[in-house]
Formats: C-alpha cells, sequence, structure tokens
C-alpha cells in the first residue's frame, strides 16, 4: 500500500469534516431563520429549540405585507439600490477612465483619491458637508456622498489600463471622440468588472442602516434595514407595524410571536440579493480576477 496516497486521502478527509462543519455552522442560522419564520404560534412557543415545525404557516408574513410602513420601505430600498448602483457606476467608471487619459492634475488627483483611501474624516465632517449641501432628510443623502468607493476606483482603474491603448488610438485616428471611445470601447469590455463592483455597490445600498438612520429624519423614508433594526434589535413590533393595519384585522386573529415576525422581515429583506447573485455570477467570477497574474 502507498502510504503517501494514503496519509493524503486521510488529509483530505479531515479537511473535507472541518469545512463540511464551517459550512454547516455558517448555513444553520439561515436554515433556522426560514423554520422559525414559517412556524405557527403553538410551535414556537412549544419549542426550545424549534428545527421541523408541525405546521407550516404564513402568519408572519401576512402580518408584515399588512405593513403599509414594511411595503413602503422595501419599494424605497429597491429604488436606492437601483439608482445609486447606477451612479456608483456611472461616477467611478468615467473616473477611472479619465484617470487613464493623460491630463493636467491627474497625478493630484490620483494623489487624492489615495489619501482618502488611507484616511476619512469621520462622521461628524460628513454630516456637516450633507447638511450644507442640503442633502439631509433626502434621499440623496443615501447615494451622493458614498458614490465613488476610493477602492473600487484605483482597481477599475487598473483594469482600464490593462485594455490594449491600439483599440482607443484606432478609434480616436478614425474621428471617434473620447466619450464614444468610452461607451463603445471601454465600456463593452469591461462588463465583468463593472458587473462584479456594481454587485458590490448593490449589496452596500441595500444593506446600508446608519446613514438612513442619520440623514433622514422622517420615518415614512425609512429603509427596510432601519425598518428591521427596529423590529430585530429594538423589538419594537407593535409601534412599527401595528400602527398601519386595521385594528379590526387586529382583533380578529392572534399576533404572531415577535420573533417569527422579525425572522420573516429578515428573510424578506435577504430575498432580494439572492435572486440577484445568480444571474451575475458568470460576471462575478470573472470580476473577481481582475489585477490577478496572467500565464
Amino acid at each position: 500500500m502507498n502510504t503517501r496516497l494514503y496519509g493524503n486521502r486521510s488529509v483530505d478527509y479531515v479537511l473535507a469534516c472541518i469545512l463540511i462543519l464551517i459550512a454547516f455552522t455558517m448555513l444553520f442560522p439561515f436554515f433556522y431563520m426560514v423554520v422559525v419564520s414559517f412556524a405557527s404560534f403553538n410551535d414556537y412557543t412549544n419549542s426550545e429549540l424549534l428545527l421541523w415545525p408541525k405546521e407550516w404557516v404564513l402568519d408572519a408574513y401576512k402580518y408584515i405585507f399588512a405593513s403599509e410602513a414594511f411595503v413602503h420601505s422595501i419599494y424605497v430600498t429597491i429604488g436606492i439600490t437601483v439608482v445609486g448602483t447606477l451612479v456608483d457606476l456611472a461616477m467611478t467608471s468615467t473616473m477611472a477612465y479619465g484617470l487613464t487619459r493623460e491630463a493636467p492634475g491627474k497625478g493630484f488627483i490620483n494623489f487624492m483619491v489615495l489619501f482618502t483611501f488611507l484616511f476619512s474624516g469621520g462622521m461628524i465632517p460628513n454630516y456637516l458637508v450633507v447638511k450644507a449641501t442640503g442633502l439631509l432628510d433626502s434621499y440623496w443623502a443615501l447615494i451622493v456622498p458614498g458614490a465613488i468607493s476610493a477602492f473600487n476606483l484605483i482597481v477599475l482603474r487598473q483594469f482600464f489600463r490593462s485594455i490594449p491603448s491600439e483599440l482607443s488610438e484606432a478609434a480616436i485616428i478614425d474621428g471617434a471622440s473620447e466619450l464614444k471611445v468610452y461607451t463603445r470601447i471601454i465600456l463593452p469590455l469591461s462588463k465583468p468588472a463593472l458587473a462584479t463592483f456594481g454587485l458590490f455597490y448593490a449589496v452596500g445600498h441595500w444593506n446600508s442602516f446608519f446613514d438612513a438612520i442619520l440623514y433622514l429624519n422622517d420615518s415614512s423614508k425609512w429603509t427596510v434595514q432601519v425598518i428591521l433594526r427596529q423590529l430585530v434589535i429594538q423589538g419594537n413590533v407593535q409601534s412599527t407595524l401595528q400602527s398601519t393595519i386595521m385594528l379590526q384585522q387586529l382583533r380578529s386573529q392572534q399576533m404572531p410571536p415577535p420573533v417569527t415576525i422579525g425572522m420573516a422581515a429578515v428573510l424578506v429583506s435577504t430575498a432580494p440579493i439572492l435572486v440577484v447573485y445568480p444571474f451575475l455570477q458568470k460576471h462575478f467570477a470573472k470580476g473577481v480576477m481582475l489585477g490577478s497574474v496572467k500565464g
């Protein structure tokens, strides 16, 4: 028997068991969230650790979707995510392309980008800037201040530099403007990179809650993450959701446990990202290789 081969297989088995254990610890909270969100009132209250409910019900989902505040927050978050991602990609890609061209002051702009990448003004200066520009209590306060990520800008700039310059030079010789070179040549060749950074920006906008708390004073403009914070962390189910449900409906049925309502809300707020990711996976697999060494 080849002891070396046997030893390698033993190591593979041990590593496989460790990876399976790590995957289980990561997937179990999501599984528990799904189970609890579909559990009935009796199943949840009569079980210390609910792993499989006797009866699968939609009471928690009916409860949260009966709330105008929750449904409105989903629409608000979707709008901010879509518009914010498009604005982020447009501003990041145009600035990254501009930094690849010869222009006066390009070195100073590159230095400022690197400086903001290493140092940040902090929460109070950001708040003062948003207030001074009139963006306070506006949805644009969640989009404009973080429209360009310094890290994404640097990586995308390097990706643009990796595109053969002969393509741009040939187009310019044929009479194409810089805008046409950018839209007709650079952007089509950068779909993997744009898909990757678009996913990063979209996840950032979707999961952002602190900026909404900081800049939005009107509770009717809250995003779904702020509503989740009220439900899960503070446990304000009644004040957050019940105020928009008809009292007759509340009296006619038993209110689901607050934990099941919170789990259902978390699952609903997580589902859009899980649904969008498979469509971007092909481009994402290429985009994550940006900056890698090619043989």
